[in-house]
């Protein structure tokens, strides 16, 4: 055969790839059409008997050279690809989704702008102990000009027989501080019913990790006109994560702020393993303001400095630690929170290697 021949073939396989390719496109306009009447009728989407029968015609007219399996596992492809062709026709877009809003949300917090291209920061204690605990913890906020007090007056367990929180008593407490000392309250909230009774006290409601897709108390926060910070599960997907959101945004509470704080691997070197990678993922697929909580990622009062700032580094918008006067006999946590002397140093390094950063993101 002549290099003449062998390009005139080559040339045919060109003009029946391109055949192909408009024959697919065409395939798929025709599954689009078919799934706007499936949506109109109620019809599911997969049609497995369906399915069957255009792989059955596919084996009875298959006359060579390829084989008849070789040929159903293709069209089963081609079969796969016109499932998620309307699955995308089916999709959506979220409310929480770039896509609905390119532009940044931001969550305004007693002077604090949440997702203003700014660093800030939510400290507090693990735990609401007593008044002079937390006022303690308050004191050394306001001398470093913060405004948000995190503290847990529920605290979900893993023990049943550990401290569990003051509950309203601590909520009260963490009111009384906050007022005192001018700063905003992040607290959790554990069970729906409790929501309406939380806005007295608190200025955002936290959803906890362990609650991630507590459905119902997810629509209770977006029932509400109150801040949510909206915590990671432990070993929760970031889709998950973002649907969990969505859930609340839905209900049509749009001040979310989603916090990374880590997740549940097979390491054991910290107490979960901070996903460092998904402050920019989540920035980029949603528009809500991303906080990474260095305590309960590491669990280790050493690397909450060097996490705190690859937080910053990588895009977060603001950093969320565990501060205690005397963390060796806090009631929970007590390895993974600062006392106050550390939390000052903690904050001054903080303060500037944030500045540092925010003029080279500017750059």
């Amino acid at each position: 055969m002549s290099s003449k021949d062998l390009e005139t073939l080559r040339l045919q396989v060109d003009e029946i790839n391109l055949k192909i390719l408009q024959l697919l496109n065409d395939r798929g306009k025709v599954v689009q059409e078919i799934n706007k009447l499936r949506e109109v009728q109620g019809v599911k989407r997969f049609d497995p008997v369906r399915e069957r029968k255009m792989l059955d015609m596919i084996s009875e007219n298959n006359h060579g050279p390829f084989e008849t399996s070789t040929l159903q596992h293709i069209f089963k492809q081609v079969f796969q690809m016109s499932l998620e062709l309307q699955e995308d026709d089916n999709r959506k877009a979220l409310l929480v989704s770039r896509k609905k809003k390119p532009e940044d949300t931001i969550v305004e917090i007693n002077g604090e702008k949440i997702g203003d291209g700014q660093v800030h920061f939510i400290m507090g204690p693990c735990a609401v102990e007593s008044y002079e605990q937390v006022r303690s913890v308050g004191q050394a906020l306001q001398k470093q000009g913060l405004k948000l007090m995190r503290g847990g007056a529920f605290k979900p367990r893993t023990s049943p027989y550990d401290f569990q929180g003051l509950g309203v008593e601590g909520l009260k407490i963490l009111r009384q501080v906050g007022d005192e000392c001018g700063l905003a309250i992040v607290s959790e909230i554990l069970n729906p019913k409790d929501i309406e009774m939380a806005l007295d006290y608190v200025d955002v409601i936290q959803i906890g990790a362990r609650n991630m897709q507590n459905f119902d108390l997810l629509r209770a926060a977006g029932d509400v006109k109150k801040p949510i910070l909206l915590k990671r599960g432990l070993s929760a997907t970031i889709e998950e994560f973002i649907y969990a959101a969505e859930y609340i945004i839905a209900q049509g509470n749009g001040e979310i702020i989603l916090c990374e704080r880590g997740i549940r691997t097979y390491e054991r070197a910290t107490r979960n393993t901070l996903d460092i990678s998904a402050v920019p993922i989540l920035k980029q697929e949603t528009h809500l303001p991303v906080v990474v909580d260095v305590t309960h990622s590491t669990g280790r009062r050493d690397l909450l400095l060097p996490t705190a700032k690859a937080a910053i580094a990588i895009g977060a918008d603001a950093v969320m630690a565990e501060v205690h006067p005397d963390p060796a006999v806090a009631l929970s946590d007590s390895a993974q929170q600062m006392n106050i002397p550390q939390f000052h140093s903690f904050m001054d390094e903080l303060k500037a290697f944030k500045n540092i950063n925010v003029q080279t993101r500017k750059v």
